[in-house]
């Protein structure tokens, strides 16, 4: 019998800086709940809203797998492994911080927001090389499309954990069975991006999110149309 917890969108973390509003799924920053510091190796993830011209300053990271994912707007990059450029709705970026490295991300634009996700994967080994990773994706209607993988592909990124990223934009009313990759160890974590889904004959909404564990599937059925992310993930024991 599958396990599963719901994660409401109200029921999140939630912090306004004016420029910066963002909502934690898990304990992030000055949001600790002990109930929620993390779902398996998934440890973060913000829903980000960032102001014109305004983001993040060169920072530090280490150990951790960085996943951002924009919804809207431009978002510029820069790092100490020299990476620079722009990342937009219809690309994905993940970041191996290893050994430890430096970034920053900023609203490329001076008037339009930036909105994106961003999300941390605890890693199956520390201290490996830096790493930093970005590409295209084209979502087509009725399709759920892998984006990261545990293994190195031409079609997909990849990262240092048994861990599957999956973007899935369907019309309502369609019926969606959803295989876990490994099963044995691994549960899904669903997050709506947009619209109203049945998993599970749960109902979830716009930011919603699931976690189910202990099944080999599970199944979707769209109340309307909808966009959600799909992150597999192994089930750390504490």
């Amino acid at each position: 019998m599958a396990k599963h917890i719901i994660h409401t969108a109200d029921s999140r973390g939630h912090a306004d800086h004016g420029w910066l509003k963002t909502y934690h799924s898990f304990s992030f920053a000055n949001y600790f709940n002990p109930e929620r510091v993390h779902f398996g190796a998934l440890r973060v993830l913000n829903d980000d809203y960032i102001a014109g011209s305004m983001g993040f300053g060169m920072h530090p990271h280490n150990n951790m797998e960085i996943v951002s994912i924009p919804l809207k707007g431009t978002l510029s990059h820069q790092d100490s492994m020299e990476s620079k450029g722009t990342i937009q709705k219809g690309e994905i970026q993940i970041m191996s911080a290893g050994t430890g490295v430096f970034h920053s991300e900023v609203n490329a634009s001076e008037h339009e927001a930036v909105t994106l996700l961003q999300i941390w994967v605890i890693p199956n080994r520390t201290n490996v090389t830096p790493r930093y990773g970005q590409m295209n994706y084209q979502l087509k209607q009725n399709e759920l499309k892998t984006l990261i993988q545990p293994t190195p592909s031409e079609d997909t990124l990849w990262l240092h954990q048994d861990a599957w990223f999956k973007l899935a934009k369907f019309d309502a009313k369609q019926a969606i069975k959803i295989p876990v990759e490994m099963p044995e160890t691994n549960g899904l974590y669903l997050f709506v991006i947009e619209g109203k889904i049945s998993v599970n004959e749960n109902v979830l909404e716009t930011r919603d999110a699931i976690g189910i564990w202990e099944t080999e599937e599970i199944s979707v059925e769209t109340l309307t149309d909808t966009e959600f992310l799909i992150i597999e993930i192994p089930m750390l024991t504490e």
